[in-house]
């Protein structure tokens, strides 16, 4: 077992939490633990996103890093007579990644043990056995004989229902495999830009945000942003790994450890072009190695931050990361550290003379 130093006790912590949309109390505590030391205020919306303030010049230009505390989970919908849990899926899901897999059910009473299931492939037709099981088709099974036994547990209609995996270290120890790196990296680096700056000079305001319900509908963004009313807006994300067998650069461009990826367009945004050439100019002034992505579908709390107000130059800065939206994601250590620095690095340079440049593309 690797012992685990401060980041990656911190990036455990994060991951380990439960939260799907609509349920992120305890990921937002999370966060405040290891944020508030490096912030002079820490306060939420109403919806519930995570504001965290740190003031270098009261008069400058107002940038906000900003993470989301959810993740994909599923909400129990019904409880049927033999004690087995229909649900709803929260956020995308995609059904061949769900059968057989361990979960967790939040209870007022306690976190309860499940297993999604199906119709045992044994008794289906043959024709039947080739396809996909559907969601509609599957069930959380917890041990229960009833549904009577079931509610004496503490579930009822309304609970979360999260993934359940152990925050792992690779043998390659640059590799690190949770749940929920969608996306406690992105607070994880909200948190970290904080430290960066905590006994720097910077001539802005900084606001790392932890926002909730980005899964469904970048949600907290649209509440936060408005609250905030910043200048500047970096989504800081997971992004698609395209450097699997049998995926072509056509198809995802992004590489694990090749750097923070700057993303040019995404179902929700146009990236502005002069935040990006700001950034990617201060990436390669200091040598920080980055990649550009671009994705058809698929969008980050960039693409609500930037339609709020007036609107507001934003980019999105995302981490090249395998099997999202599963029980079990993989991600490497130095992009995560790479995107820190980058962040950081950028918003010592942004003062009012620069935001002013980057008002229009």
């Amino acid at each position: 077992m690797t012992k685990l130093d401060e980041t990656l006790t911190m990036l455990k912590d994060l991951t380990d939490a439960k939260g799907i949309p609509g349920n992120e109390r305890e990921v937002r505590e999370v966060m405040k633990k290891y944020i508030t030391e490096y912030s002079d205020e820490v306060y939420t919306d109403g919806l519930g996103s995570l504001i965290a303030k740190k003031v270098g010049d009261e008069n400058g230009p107002k940038i906000m890093v900003a993470g989301h505390l959810d993740e994909v989970g599923f909400m129990v919908t019904q409880i049927d007579d033999k004690g087995f849990i229909r649900f709803q899926p929260v956020g995308g899901w995609w059904s061949q990644v769900m059968l057989a897999q361990r979960v967790t059910i939040v209870t007022n009473k306690g976190d309860v043990t499940g297993v999604i299931g199906s119709k045992p492939p044994h008794i289906l037709p043959l024709e039947a056995r080739k396809k996909p099981v559907e969601i509609k088709d599957m069930f959380v099974d917890i041990g229960a004989s009833s549904r009577v036994e079931a509610m004496e547990f503490g579930v009822k209609p309304g609970d979360q229902i999260v993934p359940y995996f152990e925050f792992t270290v690779m043998k390659n120890e640059k590799m690190l495999l949770a749940k929920a790196w969608d996306n406690r990296i992105g607070c994880a680096i909200a948190i970290d830009v904080l430290k960066q700056l905590k006994d720097e000079s910077h001539p802005n305001v900084v606001y790392g945000v932890g926002t909730v319900q980005e899964e469904v509908g970048l949600r907290g963004a649209r509440t936060s942003a408005n609250l905030i009313e910043p200048d500047i807006a970096f989504g800081l994300d997971v992004g698609i790994a395209g450097d699997t067998p049998g995926v072509s650069e056509k198809e995802a461009m992004g590489k694990m450890g090749d750097g923070p990826q700057i993303i040019l367009y995404d179902a929700s945004m146009v990236s502005h072009k002069g935040l990006r050439d700001f950034v990617t100019d201060v990436a390669d002034e200091l040598e920080i190695p980055y990649q550009y992505d671009s994705l058809a579908g698929g969008g980050t709390d960039s693409g609500a931050i930037h339609i709020s107000a007036n609107g507001v130059p934003a980019l999105s800065v995302t981490i090249a990361t395998r099997y999202i939206h599963s029980h079990a994601a993989m991600l490497h250590r130095d992009d995560y550290e790479n995107t820190v620095k980058l962040i950081t690095e950028v918003i010592k340079r942004l003062d009012s003379e620069a935001v002013k440049t980057l008002t229009f593309n």
